[in-house]
């Protein structure tokens, strides 16, 4: 009875001192390629640049031959119904005596001519289909961004648990040191009600970092597209400096417009509105086109007759009541759209590219000020941990300076943050991954 006590209480006692199983790891390139398998607005990207392909092949198939096949069963009465003015003798009875009656047909249909109607459309759509596919490289490129930012914050979450938890240690140090002031009569009772209102805010403030990243982890499973759980720890590690993130805007902006898969697709949606108006100024024009067809029918299936014919067609559309003018005008329309739709995405690039490179080089600057404010600050807590033990600082000057130690740090977690998610920023910007 005794031994089995004894092996209960070990048993209790070693779970106590188990350490929590280490959690798995999640590094940046890992959450990127997750995001770029699995990421739904990839896939319906995908899915889009399949339908544009299908889209053109759907426009080239007017240009190939048409071969239709049909056949007919007809069970019909076969009364005479002269018209007027016919030398058909005319029939007075009817009867209901009814009569099979097969009919199988082969037809062929081939467009030849019409003026670019059919090939501007076709034109039209492969040029679309392309611009359907840099468009799904610009879905790539963003949810790419969208994925370091989040990572980015996650890890900056999980640093500010590092301060919280340094806050609270320092904190807890500082209730020891001022609990042993007060026992001694060195110290007023209030300090020791002051530490502890440090420690207890202390630990709100740990919770709440542990909260945010927990959030953060979330939200970065969400923008890889993945459902899973947040039983993971983000790696500290960052993107490395854009190799010519110090150059002149017009050296980067040159860079991204050779780039950017944006420009390429309204580059190809211009050729396709191009091609549109092509294809609509063919319908001044008329249509020529051949056909041929083999019939064979008859009352039975043992005894049909076949028949052979060929035409050509030429049809020309005189008049419409003015459509064809004004599907003219509206297509040029949109094309006068479409370019400046361009020239205005030139100037956002411009813009998107030269804000990108301004948030590195202001993050840059700040994470060496927020250095040394850092280095300042814990000097300082040091200095009044210093003077409050030796009787010359008070309370509220190690509770000032242990703030501004905290405060600082967490400056430097946003710091570090703003550089990372700035040169993500820029990547993008200059259409890389």
């Amino acid at each position: 009875m005794f031994v089995a006590s004894l092996s209960l209480v070990t048993s209790v006692l070693l779970l106590e001192v188990a350490p929590p199983p280490a959690l798995r790891t999640l590094t940046l390139q890992q959450a990127t390629e997750i995001a770029l398998r699995e990421q739904p607005q990839l896939r319906v990207a995908h899915a889009q640049s399949e339908a544009a392909g299908a889209r053109a092949d759907e426009a080239r198939a007017p240009l190939l031959p048409q071969v239709t096949g049909t056949a007919t069963y007809q069970r019909a009465t076969a009364n005479v119904t002269p018209r007027a003015g016919s030398v058909q003798a005319q029939v007075s009875t009817s009867h209901f005596t009814t009569f099979d009656y097969w009919n199988f047909g082969l037809t062929a249909n081939q467009l030849i001519y019409d003026f670019g109607q059919t090939t501007g459309r076709w034109r039209s759509a492969q040029a679309n289909a392309e611009a359907q596919q840099y468009s799904e490289r610009s879905s790539r490129l963003l949810a790419v961004l969208s994925v370091r930012t989040a990572y980015f914050q996650a890890r900056s979450q999980k640093a500010m648990i590092s301060v919280a938890r340094e806050t609270l240690g320092n904190q807890e140090k500082h209730l020891a040191q001022i609990q042993g002031f007060v026992e001694l009569g060195t110290r007023p009772q209030i300090d020791l009600a002051q530490a502890r209102t440090d420690v207890a805010n202390a630990k709100v403030q740990l919770i709440a970092a542990e909260n945010a990243y927990a959030t953060a982890k979330a939200q970065l499973n969400q923008a890889m597209g993945s459902p899973q759980s947040t039983d993971y720890d983000v790696v500290d590690e960052s993107l490395p400096a854009v190799a010519d993130e110090d150059q002149g805007i017009d050296a980067l902006v040159q860079s991204a417009v050779a780039a950017r898969p944006e420009l390429v697709v309204l580059t190809k949606q211009i050729e396709a509105q191009e091609q549109i108006v092509r294809s609509v100024r063919g319908n001044y024009g008329p249509t020529l086109g051949a056909s041929t067809g083999l019939n064979d029918a008859g009352r039975y299936l043992d005894n049909l007759n076949w028949n052979w014919n060929a035409q050509v067609t030429l049809t020309w559309p005189l008049f419409q009541g003015m459509l064809v003018p004004a599907q003219v005008r509206e297509a040029e329309a949109n094309l006068v759209a479409a370019r400046a739709q361009r020239d205005a995405t030139l100037q956002q690039l411009r813009l998107e590219v030269e804000q990108a490179r301004l948030a590195v080089r202001s993050a840059k600057a700040s994470l060496a000020a927020i250095e040394e404010a850092l280095f300042n600050a814990k000097e300082r807590l040091r200095l009044a941990e210093g003077r409050y033990q030796t009787g010359a600082g008070s309370v509220i000057e190690l509770a000032d300076a242990q703030i501004a130690m905290a405060n600082a740090a967490g400056q430097r977690v946003a710091a570090d943050y703003n550089l990372a998610a700035a040169r993500a920023q820029l990547v993008k910007a200059l259409g890389r991954e």
